[in-house]
């Protein structure tokens, strides 16, 4: 174990005792939630709206400016399956697109009701890939009346570091983000810390890459209800190809001082859940916890013995998601594969966080006196 082992947990706890609520549920809202380095929130006039439509999730957070941070004061989020049957064609289906717009439609009143002075509404990798995705575009834009902008991978790839990267260590040399998705999978080598609360984490990336393989698309591809020790290894090697020529430019980072894995997604947050034995999600809990590496083998073992119905008993994974969590976890395997690491950090945190962060930054709220 590296010398930062025992100092990283220890942050790690001591960052969870501050922590405010959020659920990841949909019953659940966010009422209060902060990143950056301070604790100090002013109440502010201007709300910004960030909404990250994928493959697998509608997800929508309204939050204001404090001081060097932001104050969630709205939330929603929504499993859809937008992109379900893209794994085996290229088309969204109609009931996915009804049920993504339903979805929209909540959004949409959500924006109204709050005082948002500007939004940013993002989509990925579903409708980056599916053929019939300028013509869900523009339905949606007719009947719900928002815009949605469809993102390039590497657009994607940065907003999802910028909205977790506060949570590298500041000891660490090097860190590895990954952001599992419904339909893709980013990761970024982010170089060591840069000194400033203020710069742009963006500055710190020295290699990225968008994998066209995501939670929804791999199970489609190798069956997500039954997935035997044989069929998971299937997953983690097609995984690993892909992960091949990230992995060949980002090596090096492996080597640095206390380096460790950092991690946003529902797969992440629910091993770390599973791993706490939560008998309910609690993301105060769970966002900015450290797992040891074999604590995290642990649990995919424990998933691997189980049936589809034990998995969607566990409070932590549900229904709705339990075809798609060791397609998730196969994802997270190859990961780790390819960087070995003493320990991986979780994020419930990301995109959202990540628009919400940039938005700020380009309109220079926490430079202007008052604005905070």
């Amino acid at each position: 174990m590296q010398d930062g082992g025992g100092q990283l947990a220890h942050a790690g706890a001591a960052e969870r005792a501050h922590r405010t609520a959020d659920d990841h549920t949909p019953a659940q809202r966010r009422p209060s939630s902060r990143t950056g380095p301070h604790s100090h929130v002013r109440r502010a006039a201007r709300a910004y709206a960030a909404l990250d439509l994928g493959t697998n999730n509608c997800r929508l957070l309204i939050a204001e400016p404090s001081y060097h941070e932001f104050r969630v004061v709205d939330a929603f989020s929504r499993i859809v399956r937008l992109g379900e049957g893209l794994g085996i064609g290229d088309r969204l289906n109609e009931e996915a697109i009804d049920r993504t717009i339903a979805a929209l439609r909540i959004c949409r009143a959500k924006i109204d009701a709050r005082n948002v002075v500007r939004s940013r509404l993002i989509a990925t990798e579903a409708c980056r890939l599916a053929s019939n995705g300028p013509a869900f575009i523009q339905r949606v834009r007719s009947e719900v009346g928002i815009e949605i902008e469809v993102v390039d991978r590497q657009t994607e790839a940065t907003l999802a570091v910028m909205g977790c990267a506060s949570l590298a260590h500041p000891k660490a040399g090097a860190v590895i983000i990954f952001d599992i998705g419904g339909g893709s999978t980013e990761v970024a080598w982010l170089d060591g810390q840069t000194g400033s609360s203020l710069l742009c984490p963006s500055e710190r990336i020295r290699a990225w890459d968008s994998l066209p393989v995501g939670v929804v698309t791999l199970a489609e591809r190798h069956g997500g209800q039954r997935v035997t020790p044989e069929i998971f290894e299937d997953m983690v090697d097609e995984v690993s190809g892909r992960l091949l020529p990230f992995a060949l430019k980002a090596g090096a980072a492996a080597a640095a001082p206390n380096f460790h894995l950092l991690g946003t997604s529902g797969t992440v947050t629910t091993v770390g859940g599973i791993h706490l034995g939560l008998d309910r999600y609690d993301r105060r809990r769970v966002d900015g916890m450290w797992m040891r590496d074999d604590e995290i083998s642990a649990v995919i073992d424990r998933l691997l013995a189980t049936n589809i119905d034990e998995r969607a008993q566990n409070p932590c994974i549900g229904r709705d998601r339990a075809d798609l969590v060791l397609a998730g976890c196969a994802i997270l395997e190859a990961i780790r594969r390819a960087f070995p690491a003493p320990y991986l950090r979780i994020a419930d945190r990301g995109l959202r966080e990540g628009i919400l962060m940039s938005m700020m930054r380009e309109d220079k709220v926490w430079s202007r006196r008052g604005s905070a």
